[in-house]
């Protein structure tokens, strides 16, 4: 792998626990009850599907950090 591939690391170590809680609760909301361990057997688009979920809720409070306002409600789920 080319060194300036190594992207894979946490900016803000002290931040590792939340965002790990993020990510079970956006797993969990996608339909993966149990998101930890061994994933190989996760599909790549239910895998995509809990990244990009945990994207946009860090640009949510990102902007609302940024607005100075109110977290926005979430749309409901389909």
């Amino acid at each position: 792998m080319a060194e300036g591939q190594r992207t894979n690391r946490t900016l803000v170590p002290q931040a590792r626990q939340a965002l790990d809680r993020l990510k079970q609760e956006v797993a969990a909301e996608v339909g993966i009850p149990n998101y930890q361990g061994y994933l190989g057997d996760v599909p790549a688009r239910l895998n995509g599907a809990v990244g990009g979920n945990m994207v946009r809720r860090m640009i949510a409070l990102a902007e609302q950090q940024l607005a100075g306002g109110v977290l926005p409600q979430q749309p409901p789920r389909q």
